[in-house]
């Protein structure tokens, strides 16, 4: 059970009724496996499509990297050729052995190399990664969603593109954010404006509520050249390993500005922040056309 997505009839299980229309019930109209699940995340992320296609007047168009036949589709000129803002995110199970090939990393890095360039990448949660089975059943108790089992470690691809890259990021825990008192609104980011130069938050107060977010850990020592812009407060009626620690907000975007031979900037921030099957608002909005003309 651990480490894999849930079937699209386990979703409607746990999320009943949400889901019991005939669009997502009819198994001839849907399909009720895992692949099901899996089509959740891309109807989700046509708002973000369409908003950004307004603003720029260009089409996003969306890969896998592996899709869900099998075919492979690496990162090479027929992605980067003629794009200049780049989005990776990366929900492959890391039992599935993903790595970049070296090939993308330097086609990543050429990327980059270009002005104007921006690359948006992020790696899902890593939840129950602790060897120790009571930590586990705590991490499961904080984020408390039915659908993510005991152990699910997401990033495998993305952590590997990101050494490559000398992106000094690393993805840790599923934390549940706290919320706005009597609503399921995430509650306001702690904003770092003074290190915000270029604007990306500018007018953004909140991200969406999502139950289980990473906490981008800076792995660097010298960390001048990254700086954390956003922080999430976190659930803390919720015992935590990270919040048993000490901790109160977990760091939700980080932004590497040009430097060390590359043009272009690099933010690390969770698919989820792109994504509405978990509520969009104003605030997420801005967030989405600052990304489109702040570089």
């Amino acid at each position: 059970m651990d480490n894999r997505f849930s079937t699209m009839a386990e979703v409607r299980r746990v999320l009943w009724p949400d889901y019991e229309s005939p669009q997502w019930a009819d198994p001839l109209r849907f399909q009720q496996g895992v692949a099901g699940s899996l089509e959740l995340f891309f109807w989700a992320w046509v708002k973000f499509q369409q908003v950004m296609e307004e603003v720029t007047g260009n089409k996003v168009p969306m890969f896998q990297r592996v899709d869900q036949a099998g075919f492979t589709l690496p990162l090479d000129e027929r992605v980067l050729a003629d794009a200049d803002t780049l989005l990776i995110f990366g929900l492959d199970h890391n039992v599935t052995g993903q790595e970049a090939a070296p090939e993308e990393i330097e086609a990543v890095r050429a990327f980059l190399e270009r002005e104007g360039t921006c690359l948006v990448i992020g790696p899902h949660h890593d939840v129950g990664h602790s060897p120790d089975l009571k930590e586990r059943a705590l991490e499961y108790a904080h984020h408390g969603d039915a659908l993510v089992p005991r152990q699910q470690r997401f990033g495998g691809y993305t952590r590997s593109l990101m050494k490559g890259l000398g992106i000094p990021v690393e993805n840790r825990w599923g934390l549940r954010p706290a919320v706005v008192e009597g609503t399921n609104r995430s509650a306001p980011l702690t904003v770092m404006e003074e290190l915000d130069t270029r604007g990306w938050l500018t007018g953004v107060q909140n991200f969406n509520f999502h139950l289980h977010l990473p906490h981008y850990a800076v792995t660097a020592e010298d960390s001048r050249s990254v700086r954390v812009l956003a922080k999430q407060p976190i659930d803390r009626t919720r015992p935590h390993p990270f919040t048993n620690a000490g901790n109160t907000e977990f760091n939700a975007l980080v932004w590497l500005p040009p430097g060390d031979g590359r043009a272009g900037d690099v933010l690390v921030a969770d698919s989820t922040v792109f994504s509405t099957l978990f509520g969009a608002d104003e605030s997420l909005v801005r967030f989405w056309k600052n990304l489109a003309t702040a570089h």
